[in-house]
């Protein structure tokens, strides 16, 4: 595989840290502000945990945490926690296109958002915009995967 080889433990650490961005920009949305007994919450994860990750992402410059208070994204977190949100909502779409189940959605695209390519990402675009102006063909996908 050309180009730089990437160890499982970095794949794995960069994973989290877009589900916390995620997870953090929910959080914001929804209620207004991010807090880490929230985050630990919604991650299902120790409050520990998130503290340290949150301090890494604000040593990162991501975001901004004073501890007892709370956090924000900083300009950079917001746009990534934003491409991250794209990507999942955007492989949720294709495979909803497609007549899967929820579940297995929601286990296949926490499974492989973190490993898609841009490329690939790309190709999901353009083929969930040609089945939504084509329901005939998308009738025959769903038929087909059924």
């Amino acid at each position: 595989m050309p180009g730089k080889k990437i160890s499982q433990s970095a794949l794995h650490s960069s994973a989290a840290v877009e589900d916390y961005l995620e997870r953090i920009l929910e959080l914001i949305n929804s209620k207004g502000y991010a807090r880490v007994v929230d985050i630990a919450a919604a991650l299902k994860i120790s409050q520990a945990s998130v503290s340290n990750m949150v301090q890494r992402l604000d040593a990162e410059g991501l975001l901004k945490y004073e501890k007892y208070r709370g956090l924000i994204l900083t300009a950079a977190g917001k746009t990534l926690a934003r491409k991250i949100t794209h990507r999942h909502k955007l492989l949720t779409d294709f495979f909803r296109l497609l007549g899967l189940d929820e579940r297995v959605i929601y286990h296949d695209v926490e499974g492989m958002e973190h490993h898609v390519s841009p490329p690939t990402l790309r190709a999901i675009q353009a083929l969930t915009t040609q089945l939504r102006r084509r329901p005939t063909l998308r009738a025959k996908l769903e038929s087909a995967v059924a």
